[in-house]
């Protein structure tokens, strides 16, 4: 059974940091073709952060968490991890990981594995 958990949320000041991770079960995560993170504001649809792709694809980061967020993966751990930097109120969500054994869009469609999600909240 796949399973993602996610974990490292909390409650930062603006210009604070946060490393999320994101412990891959039953599955190897550098197998799947992409693993990302995805984040819902209350009120807001859920968006693609940053997503790793399999091969010679660049990785994806929003506009707004470009030179801010950096995603990774440990592959000796099975886990992803999206280390956040000058975190803004803006960045205040829900962040989700998620993977799919096949690519596809950035569309939280095309992913179908999920985790349950951790908290960020940034105080300004």
């Amino acid at each position: 059974q796949v399973k993602l958990v996610e974990s490292g949320g909390g409650s930062v000041q603006a210009g604070g940091s946060l490393r999320l991770s994101c412990a891959v079960s039953g599955y190897t995560i550098t197998n799947y073709c992409m693993v990302g993170w995805f984040r819902q504001a209350p009120g807001k649809e859920r968006e693609g952060v940053a997503i790793i792709y399999a091969g010679n694809f660049p990785t994806y980061y929003t506009d707004s968490v470009k030179g801010r967020f950096t995603i990774s993966q440990d592959r000796s751990k099975n886990t992803l991890y999206l280390q956040m930097n000058s975190l803004k109120p803006e960045d205040t969500a829900m962040y989700y990981c998620a993977a799919n054994p096949v690519c596809g869009s950035r569309s939280t469609t095309d992913f179908g594995y999920w985790g349950q999600g951790t908290q960020v909240t940034v105080s300004s």
